[in-house]
């Protein structure tokens, strides 16, 4: 059973989290301000955080960086609509991904869901379908339903396999620079909307309109199956 520690300051929210996730057969650990969720997270080692960002007593970046110092446990935010450059930190502090407030529990259960898969241990290379595309990754191949073959340079390529890697799941501007590009380029976003804008013309049906390889303005990009 996976463990989640729910952080907030809100009675009301932390109520209705544990109630629809304990229903969904998760365990659920609570905290309501900062310094309850470091003893929280310390104690009962949980496989999931999600963490408000809006604390009493610590701020919720803070909060990260003190997990960050001995943890690698995955960390969704919760965020007011306005706090787009304090979400924009809490990624680059090592959160994972983020939910704007108000949500709707499914949304939440669908990041909870997409930043866990990890936690089921190493798959096969994954492959995956984009518009009337199937991308092979593991054999770096990406092929028509008419059976032509589509070119991508090797930075898309390394581009791609990222974001297929990691199905419904948010991957920070700063990351992709980083992993893409190297610790020099992690301001230079415009090499990736470049980028994205090729593969959204080769693989989307409407590129205009991309149903698969999504924008997150200021954020990241996520690859929606």
């Amino acid at each position: 059973m996976i463990r989640v520690l729910i952080v907030d300051d809100e009675p009301q929210i932390l109520r209705a989290l544990r109630i629809n996730l304990q229903a969904r057969q998760y365990e659920v650990v609570t905290a309501a301000d900062g310094a309850e969720a470091l003893h929280a997270a310390a104690t009962h080692r949980p496989d999931l955080v999600v963490l408000d960002l809006g604390l009493p007593d610590l701020d919720g970046v803070d909060v990260i960086r003190k997990l960050r110092t001995w943890t690698p446990v995955p960390i969704v935010i919760l965020s007011g609509r306005l706090d787009s450059r304090q979400k924009v930190d809490a990624l680059d502090a090592g959160a994972d991904d983020y939910v704007t407030k108000p949500f709707s529990v499914d949304e939440l259960l669908a990041r909870i869901r997409a930043v866990t898969r990890r936690l089921a241990g190493p798959e096969s290379p994954p492959g995956a379908r984009i518009g009337n595309h199937t991308v092979d990754l593991a054999n770096r191949r990406v092929q028509a339903d008419d059976g032509s073959a589509v070119h991508l340079t090797a930075t898309e390529w390394q581009l791609l396999t990222i974001l297929v890697s990691n199905p419904g799941k948010l991957v920070s501007q700063r990351q992709l620079l980083q992993e893409v590009w190297g610790p020099t380029y992690r301001t230079e976003t415009q090499y990736l909307r470049q980028y994205l804008v090729h593969l959204r013309r080769k693989l989307e049906p409407d590129p205009g309109r991309p149903r698969h390889l999504l924008t997150e303005p200021g954020m990241g990009y996520r690859f929606q199956p």
